[in-house]
């Protein structure tokens, strides 16, 4: 009782955390949408996607193995690991900016993100910093920390974006509120390696004998990371380049407000359903009851969320965000069904985990990027309007999520 006790105090902690977090921009949202342009958006969804892919590797994948070590000591080491690969992706990066910045903005078809692509190197590095440091503070147990490092970056997110956005037009505010916003999260939760006191286990040939022993993460677990982190960001590339960055800022939009609901609600229930398959394949040697219970409890909260939504989301879009914004609100009603679909399925996927079947999850992954840059190419030949290629996408998508819910649900069944 004790430990479940425990259990529960720390996954509320950290709940609390993303949920005042995710609330702060969701009450700012209507006030951002006043003082920047859908433009403006999109260059910060240009700027995010590159930052996200080249993050998703910057540490090597060490950053997962963090965890696993029985002695403290060996984790720190891990630590150091993490962000010598970190620093030195970083360093490449910025000198393949500095030397290929006019290069990289023909390739993406865009002048704009020109300036702000002197700082992917920055923001993948403070990215990278923080993966590391949020897999050490996880292991140290220091879940109060993590809590209130969310909720600092997201307020400071927040300050910035609006205080700058108040003065100076452009994409500055946002941008540089995702980049001080990292700074200060990472500041949080660096102090607690000083007063953890383990510095003294720091050493060079432990960082080596280490890098040997986890090559695994980055020999296999990278290219799944990376996979799963272009079929998420790959689309904003793309629709910078086919359809410009005022339509991107729509969609980057859209995709932010009808993913709040899985952030918010979805990540929590995936979470539970994880603890409680997990202890129900130990036991029986599959997780059926389980994966039954969660789905239906994720179809009655997404049914009524997404179906109201439907009916009311443009007027939503352009009542609560600026009549520019009714557009984004198309966009949405067109998407809803997706996301109803990808709402249910997506915390279901620990099955994966679970079952053991790692391998069929890094190739779904590597199968939802290949759809995404079908679609958009397809969608090109054809000389589509952004709608229809909405359509489509959204068709193929939700096609291939109710797919791979009945495969995991078939290994749900099946003794293992």
């Amino acid at each position: 009782m004790k430990a479940k006790s425990e259990f529960s105090r720390n996954v509320l902690t950290l709940m609390t955390g993303t949920a005042v977090a995710q609330a702060i921009p969701i009450a700012i949202s209507p006030i951002l949408t006043r003082i920047y342009s859908p433009e403006d958006f999109g260059v910060l969804g240009l700027f995010v996607a590159i930052t996200a892919v080249f993050a998703s590797i910057a540490n090597g994948r060490y950053e997962l193995a963090i965890m696993l070590p029985r002695k403290d000591s060996e984790a720190i080491n891990l630590v150091v690991l993490g962000f010598a690969i970190c620093t030195t992706i970083s360093m490449i990066l910025l000198l393949v900016v500095v030397f290929s910045n006019e290069k990289i903005k023909e390739s993406l078809g865009n002048e704009s993100i020109g300036f702000w692509l002197y700082f992917v190197p920055l923001s993948v590095f403070l990215s990278g910093c923080f993966n590391v440091l949020n897999y050490y503070n996880v292991r140290r147990k220091h879940y109060k920390d993590l809590r209130n490092a969310a909720i600092a970056k997201s307020f400071v997110t927040a300050s910035v974006q609006l205080s700058v956005g108040f003065f100076k037009s452009g994409a500055a505010g946002l941008i540089g509120g995702q980049i001080f916003s990292q700074l200060v999260a990472n500041t949080r939760l660096i102090k607690n390696i000083g007063k953890d006191d383990l510095s003294r286990s720091l050493c060079k040939r432990k960082v080596i004998v280490l890098a040997k022993r986890y090559r695994d993460f980055p020999k296999f677990t990278l290219w799944a990371g990376l996979a799963n982190t272009l079929s998420q960001n790959i689309n904003n590339v793309l629709i910078s380049s086919y359809y410009g960055l005022s339509t991107l800022g729509h969609y980057s939009f859209t995709e932010r407000m009808l993913g709040m609901p899985a952030s918010l609600i979805g990540n929590a229930v995936g979470q539970v359903f994880f603890q409680q398959a997990s202890k129900e394949y130990q036991q029986t040697g599959r997780a059926y009851n389980s994966f039954i219970s969660a789905t239906k409890k994720l179809v009655i909260i997404s049914l009524p969320v997404y179906f109201v939504l439907y009916f009311f989301v443009e007027d939503l879009f352009h009542y609560v965000f600026g009549p520019d914004w009714r557009v984004a609100g198309t966009y949405a009603k067109i998407m809803i069904p997706f996301f109803m679909i990808k709402f249910v399925v997506s915390p279901l996927t620990v099955m994966n985990q679970i079952n053991k079947k790692n391998k069929l999850g890094m190739l779904w992954q590597f199968g939802l990027l290949f759809l995404y840059v079908f679609v958009i190419y397809f969608s090109q030949l054809q000389e589509y309007t952004i709608e229809n290629f909405l359509h489509v996408l959204v068709v193929v998508l939700s096609l291939y999520y109710l797919f791979f819910y009945f495969l995991i649900y078939s290994h749900a069944r099946r003794n293992s």
